[in-house]
């Protein structure tokens, strides 16, 4: 998949891109596209983005009034509901709307930048959520890399989600190849 951070700079300091953007990556895009709406109306931007082709969208517990009717209308629009969960937030905010989600994203730094440092906090929340989502898909976003790939895939988590660690690197094709290895290693533990 490919991972767009949407960043509004009122919930995170940074702006990124919205719905035309995307709407022009999906014109292109190969892969599924996977919204990361860092916003603090999300309700506002779920339209425009199903209506680009986005497949998945996660909205943070942290902005979202009335989070059962934002991933009800994600899932009625045609995409994939998740929600993002910031490090300092518990999982008991999740707990009632674990049912209607598709995937819960694990935030491993504090939003907004790149490149931040991974919180060894977060690999704990991943083996609670594990223990009692099930299969549910447990995504994880921030200082994901080699080093922290096995251990994420260990803990539970089955996806992750990769910046600089490919972007800031000049062999992108060998970077992707070291994370699946080192993913794999945590797989087999």
């Amino acid at each position: 998949m490919l991972h767009l951070d949407l960043m509004d700079g009122h919930f995170v300091p940074n702006l990124t891109f919205g719905p035309p953007v995307v709407a022009a990556l999906a014109e292109t895009a190969t892969v599924p596209l996977d919204a990361h709406l860092m916003v603090t109306d999300p309700d506002a931007l779920v339209p425009d983005l199903a209506k680009a082709g986005v497949r998945r969208t996660a909205v943070h517990v942290e902005t979202c009034d009335h989070l059962h009717r934002t991933l009800a209308r994600i899932r009625d629009l045609g995409m994939q509901p998740g929600v993002a969960i910031n490090p300092a937030t518990s999982l008991v905010l999740i707990e009632d709307v674990i049912e209607e989600l598709d995937f819960v994203l694990i935030m491993s730094v504090n939003p907004g930048f790149g490149g931040q440092a991974f919180i060894e906090s977060s690999l704990a929340k991943i083996r609670r959520l594990r223990q009692t989502a099930g299969d549910l898909d447990i995504s994880v976003d921030g200082g994901v890399d080699p080093h922290t790939a096995g251990p994420l895939v260990a803990a539970g988590a089955t996806t992750l989600i990769a910046g600089s660690a490919i972007f800031g690197e000049t062999d992108r094709a060998r970077a992707v190849a070291k994370l699946r290895s080192a993913a794999r290693q945590g797989n087999d533990s």
